[in-house]
């Protein structure tokens, strides 16, 4: 058979890293060229599928599909992301408890209930996503930002205020 764009390395288990236009989408390899991953259920499941709709969405489905199918046009890598912190657990458990997920609803919310979160708890027995500690982080880093600018701002704005005071009793 002749390589095609899916030729992969994924071994059962492995987590799969889609990346969508503003976000990673995320999948457990079970074998067979399938993927099972969270996916709001009146969402797309294609690759073009809508970030607003997993925005809005709290509830998704357990779905198995082609990887195919869920990565569409986009790239994608096997991203086995905390296996330098917690040790896998076995690859035909974490297949076998996906697989005997497919079809259920389960809670979704972006911050603590997505797609990374479902993955990395069938791998690791740990529900964490990186894309929201990062976002965290960033928005984080833009609050502190913006108070040390204001905070700048009103002791500038103070100096200038005891220059005015000084120079208008110097003028006196």
């Amino acid at each position: 058979m002749a390589p095609t764009l899916f030729d992969h390395d994924a071994k059962h288990g492995d987590l799969i890293e889609i990346f969508r236009d503003m976000y990673q989408h995320w999948g457990v390899y079970i074998g067979g060229n399938e993927v099972i991953h969270l996916l709001p259920p009146d969402g797309d499941s294609s690759a073009f599928g809508g970030l607003p709709t997993l925005l809005d969405s709290r509830t998704a489905q357990v779905r198995r599909q082609k990887i195919w199918e869920v990565v569409g046009r986009h790239e994608f890598k096997i991203n086995n992301l905390l296996d330098g912190e917690y040790e896998p657990r076995d690859p035909r458990i974490i297949v076998r408890e996906a697989c005997s997920m497919v079809g259920q609803e389960r809670p979704y919310s972006l911050a603590f209930h997505n797609c990374e979160h479902f993955v990395t708890e069938l791998r690791y027995g740990k529900a964490e996503s990186r894309q929201v500690k990062t976002a965290a982080v960033i928005g984080g880093v833009a609050v502190a930002g913006v108070g040390l600018l204001a905070l700048g701002a009103a002791l500038f704005g103070s100096l200038l205020k005891d220059d005015d005071r000084r120079e208008r009793r110097h003028h006196k």
